[in-house]
Order: structure tokens, then C-alpha cells, then sequence
């Protein structure tokens, strides 16, 4: 299974970081979290703090391209294998340095992905 960082993760349900963490949990990923507010769901402990999480495999992507910008060296420093882009946050420049770093990026659907056992 893929240890999965959500960043953006929200509390409210009807948010698709809020969805992807639930069917992540449902998957048997196990699930870090990274949001606005702290709280929990799925069992789930979201933080906003970023913490120095180890053996992430996968960084899941809920903020937009203006917001990720403070996460750059954050994420980079985490090491994972892959960024999944979930749609609209997409982010070219962001590509490139992810890239320099040997990170594989995936411009994708994190709940398509794992619906079709693309995970």
C-alpha cells in the first residue's frame, strides 16, 4: 500500500480531499494529512503544521497553484515517488522542479485513480 500525504485535506465532506482521504482509508493506504484546520477524519488526523512525515510514497494535491507555493520545499524534502495534480491544480512550474528532484508527476484524479484501480 501506498503511504499517501493529502495536502489541502479539508473537514468539510462534501470536498474532494475530504473524499479521496476516506476512500484512501477504504483502500487500506495509509493516510497522512495536511489542512487548514486540524481536525480528523476517517480516523484521520489532519495537521497544519508540516510535519516531517517519512516513507511517503504519494503527495495528493488539494490547493491551487498560487497556494502551493509555500509547500515546494516541504513537499521536495519529503521525498516521495510521485505529486498527483488533482484538477485545478495543475501548475507547470511546479512540474519542473519536481522533476529536477526525480519525482514523478501525475496530472490526475486521485478518486478515478483508485475507482479504477489505477492507484
Amino acid at each position: 500500500m501506498k503511504k499517501t500525504l493529502v495536502l489541502g485535506a479539508s473537514l468539510k465532506p462534501s470536498r474532494y480531499s475530504n473524499l479521496a482521504i476516506n476512500r484512501l482509508v477504504d483502500n487500506n493506504h495509509p493516510v497522512e494529512a495536511v489542512g487548514l484546520r486540524e481536525g480528523e477524519v476517517a480516523g484521520i488526523e489532519i495537521t497544519t503544521e508540516k510535519e516531517n512525515f517519512e516513507n511517503i510514497d504519494t503527495v495528493t494535491l488539494y490547493l491551487n497553484a498560487k497556494r502551493q507555493v509555500e509547500y515546494y520545499d516541504y513537499i521536495v524534502s519529503l521525498k516521495p515517488n510521485r505529486v498527483i495534480f488533482n484538477p485545478g491544480t495543475e501548475n507547470p512550474k511546479f512540474y519542473k522542479l519536481l522533476k529536477e528532484n526525480n519525482i514523478e508527476v501525475d496530472v490526475a484524479c486521485t478518486l478515478v485513480l483508485l475507482a479504477s484501480n489505477q492507484y
